[in-house]
């Protein structure tokens, strides 16, 4: 499984620049390899919105080895995907952050066992309070996965509290598909969650089953990846209009 996971990786550039480093210019703080500006997939140029942000993206860089890995570059990634898809069409994030929304995860709850119970109550019943006294968002939690549908209004007042700047947005986007929850996402674009706090409650009924049957090294290397994702995200809400 691991020779195969590997040969469907795409073959790694080597690297073919001396230094990374930021420029200011008229698209924002661009990052330049040897002078030459960085572009996305989509042929956009590398810009970002803060320059502190861009020193961060610059470091990832600038910290490659022999061969350029886009795995250990989660900044590098989110900035392409917002530049290139979020941009150019934020409705389409807005969306599916509020389809995620409505059948969120941390609706749904395990009738047992109790420890279980317990810990779903203990890490998301916070997230429901924090809706509901700092969003207006009264929500119905339910027993079992089996749908329930959320108040218009509840839906309605969420809503509100989803970014319309592109680079915050694409960050809530990220994190509500990273946890499978946009209120997870939200809570931390509010600063009601730090980085951990949020992964683990995302996370609750996977360490349950961990704990149970234990896991394998594929599990904890996606695990890995979407950890760093995440704390790309939360660099972008912290350093998007910071310096």
């Amino acid at each position: 499984m691991e020779v195969a996971r590997r040969a469907m990786r795409p073959p790694l550039r080597r690297r073919f620049y001396e230094t990374s480093r930021v420029a200011e210019g008229e698209g924002g703080f661009a990052v330049v390899l040897d002078g030459k500006l960085v572009r996305t997939p989509a042929g956009q140029g590398l810009y970002l919105p803060s320059k502190l942000l861009a020193e961060a993206v610059a470091a990832e860089w600038q910290a490659q080895a022999e061969f350029i890995d886009p795995v250990t570059m989660p900044l590098t990634r989110l900035a392409h995907s917002v530049i290139d898809r979020v941009v150019p069409a934020p409705g389409r994030a807005l969306a599916e952050i509020n389809k995620y929304l409505a059948c969120d995860l941390v609706f749904y709850r395990a009738e047992r066992p109790e420890e279980l119970v317990a810990r779903q109550m203990r890490h998301w019943d916070p997230i429901i309070a924090w809706a509901r006294e700092e969003l207006g968002a009264d929500f119905v939690v339910a027993k079992g996965i089996v749908h329930m549908r959320q108040p218009d209004s509840a839906l309605q007042s969420a809503a509100t509290a989803i970014p319309g700047d592109p680079w915050r947005l694409g960050a809530v986007h990220s994190i509500t598909t990273l946890t499978g929850s946009a209120l997870i996402a939200l809570a931390v674009a509010g600063r009601q969650l730090v980085t951990e706090q949020a992964w683990a409650a995302a996370h609750v009924d996977e360490d349950w089953n961990i704990e149970q049957w234990g896991s394998d090294a594929l599990a904890l290397e996606r695990r890995s990846f979407g950890l760093a994702g995440m704390h790309a995200a939360a660099t972008v809400l912290s350093l998007v209009g910071a310096g």
